[in-house]
């Protein structure tokens, strides 16, 4: 039964709320293959709209063998990066290496680890309304309240929050829209070249490519998974890139983690205007160094 506590407005993310030992790949696979039901009728796409009051059931499916680890998520002491706080929001500039959430193989403390102690401290609990790669760098944003955190979901599914990131790539992409589906469902990657660099990697030139990147969706892995896809995999991403290039990369700028950072994100929310911007990270900024020295 959806109620006040457990409320989204899309399906989709009711179920990635309530049912926490479900992976969304499993989540989205149930919507797709009509086995979850809305006041007894099947429901086809993630983005059915749903009310308080509405009865929601999953049928034909043993929801038990399920076993991905939720962790209670415990108040840590966690040095922030704040961009922006007001009474609905905090923009956080997130470091790299840090995960978002707790999880296996996660040994860290997570950021919303983090914000809950900042909370508590504050008087407020944190809600996430997206999400980060655990080694990517860069702007998020936590909602205040769960009911703001309903709010800006919404306009993020609605495509009415703008999300920019810095990508570095090997190879030379020219402006281009991405709108490979992935996991079934549609996504859209606009990216941008801003400058050619040109390196040697194992006694070979390779080109590189700082690319200008705009999300319209915010599918799992998008940018990484898009700019693989149609061959300008991202520097030192090695799950989609190409493992002895990236090593050979490693070694000689000292790039512990793949070149991604989420530099702005843009909305209007109650009548004001939000634009939050984080700089690139020192590690990524010292790349660039050394590339643009060695074209000089």
């Amino acid at each position: 039964m959806v109620n006040e506590d457990n409320y989204f407005s899309r399906i989709d993310k009711f179920l990635r709320n309530v049912l926490k030992n479900v992976p969304l790949s499993a989540i989205y696979k149930l919507i797709r293959t009509g086995k979850v039901y809305l006041n007894e009728r099947r429901v086809k796409e993630p983005s059915v709209k749903i009310e308080i009051g509405d009865r929601v059931e999953i049928r034909n499916e043993d929801l038990s063998k399920y076993t991905r680890e939720y962790k209670e998520i415990k108040p840590v002491k966690m040095n922030l990066d704040i961009i922006f706080e007001d009474e609905n929001i905090i923009a956080i500039n997130k470091p790299a290496g840090v995960s978002v959430h707790p999880g296996k193989n996660v040994h860290k403390p997570s950021l919303i680890e983090g914000l809950k102690h900042y909370g508590t401290t504050k008087g407020f609990e944190p809600f996430l309304v997206h999400r980060l790669d655990k080694e990517t760098s860069g702007v998020m944003i936590v909602a205040k309240s769960r009911q703001v955190a309903r709010e800006i979901s919404e306009m993020i599914s609605s495509r009415d929050v703008e999300k920019n990131y810095v990508a570095l790539v090997f190879g030379s992409p020219k402006s281009t829209t991405i709108d490979i589906p992935i996991d079934d469902q549609e996504a859209v990657t606009h990216i941008r070249p801003v400058r050619k660099f040109t390196t040697k990697l194992e006694g070979k030139d390779i080109s590189l490519t700082l690319l200008d990147v705009n999300i319209e969706t915010g599918r799992k892995h998008q940018i990484r998974k898009h700019l693989s896809m149609k061959g300008f995999p991202i520097v030192c991403d090695n799950d989609y890139g190409d493992f002895r290039l990236n090593r050979a990369f490693s070694k000689k700028y000292g790039l512990k983690r793949h070149f991604l950072h989420c530099k702005e994100m843009a909305f209007d929310f109650h009548g004001k205007h939000y634009r939050f911007e984080a700089p690139l990270s020192q590690d990524l900024k010292v790349v660039l160094k050394l590339l643009e020295a060695e074209g000089d």
